[in-house]
């Protein structure tokens, strides 16, 4: 798997989930070959396409993309 397909694959599965969701769960739902993200693509994400992670429960850390909330 090629950066630009993790990339997009992490993007269009975080977009409607607005709450987040781990490694763990990203892993599993996109059945992604990685034990572990490697970290400079991480990295990339976080400048590319607002990649944000945050301390969850535990040890996780939750993986959310930073949207432009509009006045709703």
């Amino acid at each position: 798997m090629r950066y630009v397909e993790f990339r997009d694959a992490i993007e269009d599965e975080l977009l409607p989930n607005r709450a987040g969701l781990t490694w763990a769960e990203l892993k599993e739902r996109l059945n992604l070959p990685y034990r572990q993200p490697c970290p400079e693509w991480v990295k990339r994400m976080e400048e590319e396409i607002g990649l944000s992670r945050a301390r969850g429960t535990g040890r996780a850390y939750v993986w959310r993309i930073r949207q432009e909330d509009s006045d709703e």
